[in-house]
């Protein structure tokens, strides 16, 4: 039964019954130390918190794909933010001129939701459909195997970033101990180290999910790019001009001359966004149960701030186990893993 088809009594039942049956299942799962919950637990091989588990659950029961949706698939703390402000402004830049752009108001994760959030809340879902029209723009961590079916026939967008496996880690840590339960114990980086090498990290384990979705951009380059934290960083005006192309809104000769691209670059920079009283002060409210302060998304946004945290063992092992992990793939020579040696 697809949400958009559901009355709105049909929906609450739905959702109670996703709740009981969430429950149950819970008890029968493998579970491991949590990173900001007590557990997480190991659904269809990958690890999620309870509510990741509803949400991934009523994605793959309810969401069903357009081919005009743009799907940004990431893992915790690859750039989601930064790519959710990037895509929406390359989406909408006829829209809004400078002073009443949004981004300057709103937060990007309130331009555009995670989708496993945002459908457990039936009636935000339901309005945020309405209100972008006719393209629907979502983020998502859930890994490409756990995607429904619709998402790969339907012919919609999906932009996948990578960032390099010790960045992501590093950053996973501080955001994850400042959403840590506060009657839960400490979690020093150690614990953490040990956790994310075993695989158990949100949606992980961290290669299962690249290998994934680099898979299926190999498989349908049309549908799936596959991007990088540091080719981002490194050349910006390239890659949006690629990312535009891919959605669709390639950029005219007439915005090229006119600096559009470079206009968005300033617009979605760390500097410029992190600056804002949107980004400095208030809640995130992914939904009625959870928030977020929006200073938490703004830690550094540096590549290679890894060094400043773990020992040159922690990035051997982890540089090693990465190099097994996607051993023969091209993926070690084009996505930047930097080895120690």
């Amino acid at each position: 039964m697809s949400l958009s088809h559901c009355s709105h009594h049909q929906l609450e039942d739905e959702y109670k019954k996703t709740d009981q049956n969430e429950s149950d299942m819970l008890k029968n799962l493998p579970r491991e130390k949590g990173w900001t919950t007590e557990y997480v637990y190991q659904y269809q091989s990958v690890w999620l918190t309870p509510t990741f588990v509803k949400g991934v659950k009523l994605v793959q029961q309810y969401f069903n794909a357009q081919s005009t949706d743009i799907l940004l698939a990431t893992l915790p703390k690859s750039g989601t933010t930064w790519f959710k402000a990037l895509i929406f402004s390359i989406m909408n830049r006829t829209r809004f001129d400078s002073p009443s752009h949004p981004l300057l108001t709103k937060g990007p994760h309130d331009c555009i939701p995670f989708l496993e959030y945002i459908i457990q809340d039936e009636r935000s879902y339901q309005d945020y459909q309405f209100s972008c029209l006719p393209r629907r723009l979502f983020a998502t961590h859930i890994p490409c195997p756990l995607l429904p079916a619709s998402v790969m026939s339907s012919g919609c967008k999906i932009v996948y970033v990578f960032r390099e496996t010790k960045d992501v880690f590093v950053s996973n840590w501080h955001y994850m101990t400042k959403l840590r339960l506060k009657e839960l114990p400490s979690f020093p980086i150690e614990d953490a180290f040990y956790l994310f090498c075993k695989g158990v990290s949100h949606f992980g384990p961290f290669w299962d999910h690249v290998l994934g979705y680099w898979k299926a951009s190999l498989e349908n380059p049309e549908n799936v790019i596959f991007l990088t934290y540091e080719d981002m960083k490194k050349d910006p005006v390239v890659c949006v001009m690629k990312l535009a192309k891919f959605l669709g809104k390639p950029f005219s000769l007439e915005e090229e001359r006119e600096g559009v691209a470079q206009e968005i670059i300033r617009l979605c920079s760390f500097q410029n966004l992190s600056s804002l009283e949107v980004n400095q002060s208030g809640l995130q409210h992914f939904s009625p149960h959870f928030a977020v302060e929006n200073t938490h998304f703004w830690r550094k946004g540096q590549v290679g701030d890894w060094k400043n945290y773990m020992t040159l063992e922690m990035a051997q092992q982890l540089d090693e186990i990465t190099r097994q992990k996607l051993a023969g793939t091209s993926l070690i020579e084009t996505l930047h893993v930097d080895t120690i040696t």
